[in-house]
């Protein structure tokens, strides 16, 4: 069985997070692993606060897996600040591990700030220059480069986004009228179409495409059928989204095709 790694924060609402990258692992059939690096007081109608841990601990918990588990492929979601940023990004860094999907969370579903202003340098110079692929919303996409939101330069946007090292940029579109995400290798762009299911119960389809992403990876799938597998996926999970958990916006199911069976 394959094996990846979350290195994400705990969403106590179990909507997003961790929480939610276990449920896409299972739904993907890999072994997941996690290494918490913070812990937040969250539901579904907001994030009443944020604990991030030593960035020591996050390395602990790194390091652990890969010694004796080990890892085909990791996942990085929420990291909250600079410090864990540039430590997770070191241990990865000096471990090797492979098929690195970076998730750059900044904001949550409820509009809360998950990521401290500063720390977008440290992920620039840090992190993303060891991802295999990275996956930043359209919002999270233009933030990154310190600019505004325009869906006409999404292509642009990507380029640039690949200048700062990963081999391939995934700007995911559940924030576009389109909706259709973009991937971007270094050589072409290709549009992964899918269906767009309405309704608001979309806590944790970002979390649940990153990890599906890094599962698919682990499991040899070439880059791009990755992209449009892990697409299935999240789009699967908001289609079973769970409208009568919490008075927010609803968490996806992502084993929801399933269980309604």
């Amino acid at each position: 069985m394959k094996r990846v790694m979350s290195v994400a924060t705990s969403d106590s609402g179990a909507g997003a997070g961790i929480q939610a990258d276990l449920k896409s692992f299972l739904r993907c059939g890999v072994y997941g692993t996690t290494a918490i690096v913070a812990t937040t007081a969250q539901n579904t109608v907001g994030v009443n606060a944020i604990f991030p841990f030593p960035p020591h601990v996050a390395v602990d918990q790194i390091e652990a897996i890969a010694e004796d588990i080990g890892a085909d492929a990791v996942k990085t979601g929420m990291l909250f600040n600079a410090e864990i940023i540039a430590a997770v990004s070191e241990a990865i860094n000096r471990l090797s591990l492979p098929n690195v999907v970076v998730d750059p969370v900044m904001v949550a579903e409820s509009g809360a700030t998950l990521l401290e202003p500063e720390a977008i340098e440290t992920y620039k110079s840090d992190l993303l220059p060891l991802a295999t692929a990275i996956t930043p919303n359209l919002n999270e996409a233009f933030a990154i480069l310190g600019s505004d939101v325009d869906e006409g330069r999404v292509e642009e946007a990507a380029i640039e986004l690949r200048s700062f090292g990963p081999k391939a940029v995934v700007i995911t579109g559940g924030h576009t009228e389109a909706g259709a995400d973009l991937l971007y290798d270094g050589e072409r762009f290709t549009k992964i179409s899918g269906p767009i299911h309405e309704g608001g119960n979309a806590h944790g389809s970002g979390c649940t495409h990153s990890s599906a992403f890094a599962s698919f990876l682990a499991m040899g799938f070439p880059l791009e059928d990755a992209a449009r597998a892990a697409r299935e996926v999240a789009a699967e999970a908001v289609k079973h989204g769970l409208a009568e958990i919490g008075a927010g916006a609803g968490p996806v199911h992502a084993l929801g095709a399933f269980l309604s069976e």
